[in-house]
């Protein structure tokens, strides 16, 4: 009967994400610059306008994913292919019941 134990219990792992590829002095910097410029009238980009250019940042940074966007598959595409898959695995199951079962 010593299957559970509520004595040392081990805690879930905690999230820890270290950036790679992430200099804050550098983005603060550039990102001075930028309001700098924007003030100075050199950059035509109003200040209300502005966004960060993060989208799509997270697909560069992984393979499988940037395999997927470059082969032009979309939620949908992958969605569609899970339904596929589920229907022929139903038939299937079907199939094998109707022949081995009846």
């Amino acid at each position: 009967m010593a299957l559970f134990s509520f004595y040392g219990v081990r805690k879930p792992r905690q999230f820890e994400h270290k950036p790679i590829y992430w200099d804050p002095r550098k983005e603060a910097l550039e990102e001075r610059t930028r309001r700098i410029k924007r003030e100075l009238g050199v950059l035509d980009e109003p200040l209300e306008n502005y966004k960060p250019d993060i989208k799509g940042k997270f697909i560069e940074g992984t393979t499988h994913l940037k395999k997927s966007q470059l082969k032009g598959d979309n939620l949908r595409n992958r969605k569609y292919k899970n339904v596929k898959l589920a229907v022929a695995l139903a038939v299937l199951a079907t199939l094998l019941w109707v022949l081995f079962f009846k």
